[in-house]
């Protein structure tokens, strides 16, 4: 799996994927998130798979154990290198996730990785505590997570890159620490409220950045796609 940034693909349609994609000369690894999975389905991710991209399938799965880790059987035959689920579903859950993606993938492969999504980075520990009731700093709320998808047998956690040194300190720095929420120092934040720049995100613990925006609304998305790698690497 490669440690590039992930470029999220937040298009309506396959074409307009394909569109962006087509000006880039190396493979990337890249995120097919709800809405275009939901529009294009399976085929997505075959298709990015075969121009030999690596793919985050990012469907952030919640439900009752026994449906998550029946989906994670089908999941796991799409070849995706990267999946996710809610934390907030809980240990079986996340058990029975994992579990669903070794019996789904086929003998001899390596199956793939699995993240918890903690605290979305869109929500604010004020969000958090008035609308999910959880009377906790949201440092507190994401530590926990990691460590109970830790203890479920998951790879890491999708967090904000201001949890990311304090997960490595709990849960060691082979857990993932997958994190969007990347913009440039004079980009716009929109919905995200948990933000930081590719060089902090190196230096505060990220394992991974997810970059949309940043990349696919600029008016030269392979420059900006350079800049960003450049600012990440410098810090490595």
């Amino acid at each position: 799996m490669k440690n590039s940034p992930i470029i999220a693909l937040d298009f309506a349609s396959a074409n307009d994927a394909y569109s962006f994609l087509s000006p880039f000369e190396q493979s990337l690894f890249v995120k097919v998130g709800m809405e275009l999975y939901l529009q294009e389905g399976p085929a997505i991710v075959y298709k990015l798979k075969e121009m030999g991209h690596d793919v985050f399938l990012d469907l952030k799965l919640h439900d009752i154990p026994n449906t998550v880790g029946q989906a994670m059987k089908g999941l796991a035959r799409l070849g995706a290198d990267l999946v996710n689920v809610h934390a907030a579903g809980g240990a079986a859950m996340m058990v029975a996730a994992r579990e669903g993606l070794e019996a789904g993938t086929s003998a001899g492969n390596k199956r793939p990785s699995i993240l918890a999504v903690t605290q979305l980075t869109s929500t604010s520990e004020k969000q958090m505590q008035e609308e999910q009731l959880i009377q906790t700093s949201i440092d507190a709320s994401v530590v926990h997570y990691a460590k109970l998808a830790k203890s479920a047998g998951l790879d890491g956690v999708v967090c904000s890159v201001l949890e990311a040194k304090q997960i490595v300190e709990a849960c060691g720095n082979e857990f993932l620490r997958v994190t969007p929420g990347i913009r440039l120092a004079q980009g716009e934040a929109h919905d995200q409220i948990r933000v930081a720049t590719p060089s902090n995100a190196r230096l505060l613990g990220s394992s991974h950045i997810v970059v949309g925006r940043a990349i696919t609304k600029a008016e030269n998305p392979v420059e900006s796609y350079e800049n960003i790698l450049k600012m990440w690497e410098e810090q490595a």
